[in-house]
């Protein structure tokens, strides 16, 4: 497993990730048509700010890592594509995109239900704020669980 930097022909396997109807629902977060999703891409490649990287494994990209500035706060998310959930790939990819992302503290959101990434937050050091702190529902309605890396 490595990551590496986004190539063009990258966007379209990361299309086609977030078309699966489970990952959407792990992830709370609905898929795209594809002139939206390569509009967003766009942006996110243009922003000088952001950081990403995309996650290959057996010689297959299977994913994306990326880390933004947000309101003022440093955020991280990621997408694995269904077919490679299990394998820990998350957790190692998001382990070495830390060491390239050097400003703390990191803020990461999870949909409740997803028990996968937040494991993978808290092996890679991640905590979860306490629950006072956490917004009981996103603007979109879906309830998260907030997390902070602060070393």
């Amino acid at each position: 497993m490595r990551i590496r930097d986004v190539e063009d022909d990258d966007v379209e396997l990361f299309f086609e990730h977030q078309l699966d109807p489970e990952a959407t629902r792990m992830a709370a977060f609905p898929s795209r048509a594809r002139d939206p999703f390569m509009a967003h891409w766009a942006k996110i490649r243009a922003d000088r700010t952001a950081l990403m990287q995309t996650i290959v494994a057996d010689g297959r990209v299977v994913g994306n890592i990326v880390s933004w500035d947000q309101s003022g706060d440093r955020e991280i998310g990621y997408w694995i594509g269904r077919d490679h959930w299990g394998r820990g790939i998350a957790t190692e990819a998001l382990a070495l995109f830390l060491g390239h992302v050097k400003s703390r503290p990191l803020h990461a959101h999870v949909a409740v239900h997803n028990a996968g990434s937040i494991r993978v937050l808290e092996k890679c050091g991640f905590q979860r704020l306490a629950a006072q702190e956490n917004q009981p529902l996103a603007a979109d309605g879906i309830e998260e669980v907030a997390f902070i890396l602060k070393a």
